[in-house]
């Protein structure tokens, strides 16, 4: 089959066996790759993932453990168990099998073993954010409002301070806000920004900013027509296991919302890998299940065709499992009652095959060895074989930081998303009301200040007048007391009248007496004792008045 994959021979026992073919024109409809550690599933994901890019289509792997790196270049006949990668592909019958690189591309959402991988605050959206900080429903609620004023304000909303000076915003108009929008409360908010801060320690601030991941930049293709191979360096990101799966999901509805529609093209646009698949499903709300849900169903659509790749199949919820057409499972241990019921349900997700016992197939499988079933030309599922599968022919096994380097350096991508852009956004144009705002409040309080100057001096030179006309009338007051006191009272008055008085009358008699004794003669007799008498008792008279 020329125009599939070569995935391995199947029942080898019987009529030489029987090649499996992934179909290409069948390869968006999803798959999953199972088994329990150490049964070959990373050396199936290589060897699919090498297939594709070497038919032209790009790939997209998480390297989880960090060996996936050596799909980058060719495997070595020295290199450790060589001698028994050639002799499966012998017994296989792969008569042409050789050692082959393939183009690669090395992404980190941290920047350190690849290029940075960043998106918007606003193209993540406050779904996804939720799920990735673990909100409730109530501070969900307060997330979507900061969005969606956001969105009416034109505030970018690109990183984390964006979003941090969003929400405190919102605390400090939450009044204003929950008339508008429904109840926002500082405490909701606060809780939303502890959880932020949560997020920046575990390196989301690395994955948020500019510039933002272009989406083309997975499908580019080599100048000999290969697919090149976008290596996710995720062990350090798997530390962060929410990150990780909300940035996969991020990915894959990014993906569906940038892509046309295709239907089922000749080939896939491109493949999708997600090893780990279980950390998406874990203590996802049901709402973010719709969506993954949601998205798997309808990206297939437009040409991308997304394999899981988990340890225990039943990890997959059963909508999204039903979409998954292409199996592969490798080998699972019947240790526990959760281990007979995965085997149980991946035996019931296969056509049977009549000449297979599919629960017993699962626990015998050697390393290497898997149970395939794959979509038929016309959709259908073939029936489950147990396959011996074709080893990749590139390294197994991690490169190294020069051979990483030289890879690098090479990239389409070198140089693009090397340097974080912080352009103006929310947390500029926040920070810039802000202080405008104070500083139309210092202008309005400088100007009420020289108003109350002004008013104050105005008032101050009022009450001086007051103060000057006060002191003049105290003064007139004071004036006319001293007056008033320096006149002799009723009492004085008689007293000085009687005093007079009496002073007269003494004058008189002494006047009197000493004019008889100067002049002589009697008062009777004469009325005034002469002039010389009169005269005398006139100058005494003055001198006791």
């Amino acid at each position: 089959m020329s125009d599939g994959i070569f995935l391995g021979l199947g029942a080898p026992e019987k009529d030489g066996g029987i090649p499996q073919y992934l179909n290409l024109r069948r390869a968006n409809r999803h798959g999953l790759i199972a088994g329990a550690t150490g049964t070959g599933k990373t050396v199936t994901l290589q060897g699919i993932a090498e297939s594709f890019s070497a038919l032209g289509v790009p790939v997209f792997v998480a390297d989880v453990k960090g060996d996936l790196s050596g799909i980058s270049m060719a495997g070595s006949p020295t290199a450790k168990n060589a001698d028994k990668l050639v002799s499966r592909a012998k017994e296989i019958g792969i008569a042409d099998y050789s050692y082959a690189d393939n183009p690669a591309i090395f992404w980190d959402l941290y920047g350190e073993r690849g290029h940075a991988i960043r998106t918007t605050v606003s193209e993540m959206g406050p779904l996804l954010l939720a799920r990735l900080m673990g909100l409730n429903d109530t501070q969900e609620g307060v997330l979507n409002i900061a969005f969606k004023y956001a969105d009416e304000e034109g505030l970018l909303l690109l990183d984390l301070g964006d979003l941090q000076a969003m929400l405190a915003y919102c605390a400090e108009n939450a009044d204003t806000l929950s008339a508008r929008f429904g109840n926002v409360t500082k405490a909701s908010v606060g809780a939303i920004q502890r959880q932020l801060l949560q997020l920046e320690t575990q390196g989301g601030d690395h994955f948020f900013g500019e510039p933002a991941l272009d989406i083309h930049d997975f499908l580019k293709v080599d100048d000999k027509g290969r697919g090149y191979v976008n290596i996710l360096a995720a062990d350090k990101l798997m530390q962060s296991p929410k990150l990780y799966a909300t940035f996969l999901l991020w990915l894959l509805s990014e993906l569906f919302e940038t892509l046309p529609e295709v239907g089922d093209p000749e080939k896939p646009v491109l493949v999708f890998f997600f090893d780990e698949a279980h950390l998406l499903f874990d203590d996802a709300p049901a709402a973010l299940q719709d969506k993954i849900e949601q998205v798997v169903r309808l990206i297939r659509s437009k040409g991308v065709g997304v394999y899981f790749v988990t340890q225990n199949p039943i990890d997959i919820p059963e909508a999204i499992a039903g979409q998954l057409g292409n199996r592969v499972q490798h080998a699972l241990r019947a240790f526990t009652p959760r281990d007979q019921k995965a085997i149980k349900a991946a035996a019931d997700t296969f056509r049977i095959n009549p000449d297979l016992d599919i629960e017993t197939a699962i626990t015998e499988l050697k390393t290497g060895e898997a149970l395939v079933s794959l979509l038929q030309e016309d959709g259908a599922p073939g029936v489950v074989q147990r396959t011996l599968i074709a080893p990749p022919r590139s390294r197994l096994g991690p490169v190294d930081a020069k051979e990483r380097a030289i890879i690098q350096s090479i990239s389409p991508c070198d140089g693009k998303y090397d340097n974080a852009v912080n352009r103006e956004s929310a947390q500029e144009i926040l920070a810039a009301r802000r202080e405008a705002a104070a500083a139309a409040a210092a202008a309005q309080a400088a100007k009420a200040k020289v108003e109350a100057d002004k008013a104050a001096a105005a008032q101050a030179k009022i009450e001086a007048k007051q103060r000057e006309q006060e002191l003049k009338e105290q003064a007139r007051r004071d004036a006319a007391a001293a007056r008033e006191a320096a006149k002799p009272s009723s009492l004085d008055k008689a007293v000085q009248s009687a005093t007079r008085s009496a002073a007269s009358s003494v004058g008189r008699q002494v006047a009197n007496e000493l004019g008889r004794a100067v002049f002589g003669g009697s008062s009777r007799k004469s009325s005034g004792g002469g002039i010389a008498g009169q005269l005398v008792r006139g100058i005494l008279g003055s001198l006791f008045k």
